[in-house]
């Protein structure tokens, strides 16, 4: 079950060629991967380096044990809206904690077998918590973007939008020139070049930039990784990123919201646990997803469930190294597709890559200005939230389908992911219950229909049931055989499109049954699959002389409707 993307690499001959193609691919994701990791880290309330500890630690061990052969992990986008209101109420050691909390449940998910149920998640609700996602990414950058000063961000989003439009006259001009030549290089790097991936120049440019200003203006006040961020680490200090390996530490020892240790505790656990299985749904969902899409680019097949466990593995393991939640990238892995991966190994090298940085780049990404980094997190935010796509579904989708992916969109604005997922399943559901019950129906049969019925009697009436009787359609698809007219002996139901039956639909039809031998008329069910025959019995309707009977087709059916008249004639 472990390894099975690198096993099935090596079993189809892996090649010198491949790992140049996976060493290449490796590094330019993995140039993509630094800054990326560094911003969404910051956007999540930890340090630039607990972002790239994660793409170290959990990149490089999902890659060994996940079940794609292409994903590449680490920090996401997605995440950041659930994991600030962690850091916020619980500190960096309540995020960890949460961390590993969730990546347990990643594992039991593996080891139960439970990847395909992550198909059952609709499409409208993915699109559209994924584009309130994007939607929160964006207002929240909008901060460093424009050099906002403001002390304490508010919970909710309209009360975070009031907080930027009242901050509006602290407006920095040089974080925002900064943040828009960052901005401008990206946009306008791809008409240059499509190998190497925009990040790496929109961020030299947004730094230069900020180098340029401070060469020119005095004390300009641009905010850097370098001016936010200090570090101390066994006796060791500095600003910034620390240039050393992961260390080892028990998440629980981290600060709290007080700054202090923040302990272990029943108690601790027990809060954490809401937030814990968000952090699994969406990581589970995301890289599952990750995975399809890599799948659709490669024409190669991912194991589900041993995804799930290599990134249970890794979010284990990632807290005891610095590192905050990871889960597959979609945009990283179809960078690293398009640059010729051909396995694994080309995550692995990204790791590793990112590993390179932290050793020997720290000081240079001490002074990458907090307002480029912004920038970059805007076009992710963009790119996550997909809008001409989201456009397009709202016009051509389905009104029911319309209604869910606007409702997951406002509530993941609104409030967060938890609530829009949870309601829009329980919206979607609704509303397959409603689609289903639809199809479900029961129409008189004129006996010149059938060859086998040309010749029944008036007493005796046919209905044909459609579609699957349950819950929602049961009692609807059978109340009309209750207002049939008094001079009727025997109904045969013709069961023969009926696919399944629940627990309603049989108390539907010993309701029906008893109010037939009330008014003394009969019943024959005609071409009931056996399965659907053996709940019956189950639940003891059983066949009985004059009272009901079991057709195997409509001829038998008709000979029983006949001995049961002559029995009540």
């Amino acid at each position: 079950m472990f390894a099975t993307a690198i096993r099935q690499s090596l079993q189809e001959g892996y090649r010198a060629s491949d790992l140049r193609k996976d060493c290449v691919a490796g590094i330019t994701v993995g140039i993509v991967a630094v800054p990326l990791s560094m911003a969404l880290a910051i956007a999540s309330g930890a340090a630039p380096e607990n972002g790239l500890y994660t793409a170290i630690i959990a990149g490089f061990l999902i890659a060994l044990f996940g079940g794609s052969r292409f994903n590449i992990t680490g920090p996401t986008a997605a995440f950041v809206v659930i994991l600030l209101p962690i850091t916020q109420q619980y500190g960096l050691g309540g995020l960890m904690v949460a961390t590993i909390m969730a990546g347990l449940i990643l594992l039991a998910m593996g080891l139960l077998k439970l990847g395909k149920l992550i198909e059952f998640v609709p499409y409208p609700v993915t699109v559209g918590f994924t584009a309130g996602i994007g939607v929160v990414i964006a207002t929240l950058q909008l901060k460093d973007f424009f050099g906002l000063t403001i002390h304490e961000m508010p919970e909710f989003y309209l009360e975070k939008v009031q907080a930027l439009v009242l901050a509006l006259p602290t407006l920095n001009i040089w974080d925002t020139l900064t943040a828009s030549v960052t901005l401008a290089t990206f946009l306008l790097w791809r008409k240059f070049s499509r190998r190497l991936p925009p990040h790496l120049p929109a961020l030299i440019a947004g730094s230069l930039c900020a180098w340029i200003i401070t060469q020119l203006v005095n004390s300009p006040d641009i905010a850097t990784i370098g001016s936010r961020f200090s570090w101390s680490i066994e006796g060791m200090s500095g600003q910034g990123i620390p240039p050393l390996l992961p260390h080892f530490v028990l998440p629980w020892n981290l600060p709290g919201p007080d700054g202090q240790p923040l302990g272990l505790s029943y108690g601790l656990i027990k809060d954490l646990m809401t937030a814990a299985f968000a952090i699994a749904m969406l990581g589970a969902i995301e890289s599952l997803l990750c995975a399809v899409v890599a799948d659709g680019m490669t024409r190669t097949r991912h194991n589900p469930n041993s995804e799930l466990i290599g990134q249970g593995i890794g979010n284990i393991v990632a807290p005891f190294f610095g590192g905050i939640p990871a889960t597959a990238a979609i945009a990283r892995t179809a960078t690293s597709i398009r640059s010729g991966s051909v396995s694994p190994v080309a995550a692995m090298i990204h790791a590793l890559f990112v590993l390179l940085s932290v050793l020997l780049l720290a000081p240079v990404l001490s002074i990458v200005p907090m307002a480029s980094l912004a920038a970059l997190l805007m076009m992710v935010a963009w790119n996550m939230s997909e809008a001409p796509h989201f456009i397009r579904v709202v016009r051509v989708a389905p009104r029911q389908d319309v209604a869910v992916l606007l409702t997951c969109f406002a509530l993941t604005v609104a409030f967060d992911m938890v609530i829009a997922v949870t309601v829009g399943m329980l919206l979607a559901g609704l509303l397959l219950i409603k689609r289903i019950s639809d199809l479900t129906r029961a129409d008189r049969v004129e006996h010149h229909a059938h060859e086998d019925t040309v010749s029944l009697p008036d007493p005796i009436e046919i209905y044909d049931i459609n579609g699957a009787l349950f819950f929602g359609a049961a009692q609807r698809a059978l109340s009309m055989i209750q207002r049939m007219d008094d001079h009727i002996k025997v109904v045969i139901l013709d069961m023969s499109d009926v696919n399944m039956v629940d627990m309603t639909a049989i108390i539907a039809m010993e309701n029906i049954l008893n109010d037939l031998q009330k008014r003394n008329t009969g019943l024959v069910l005609n071409n009931l699959e056996p399965r659907i025959i053996l709940k019956l019995r189950r639940a003891g309707i059983r066949k009985r002389k004059g009272d009901i009977d079991f057709g195997r087709d409509m001829q038998e059916s008709c000979s029983h409707a006949m001995a049961q008249l002559q029995l009540r004639s």
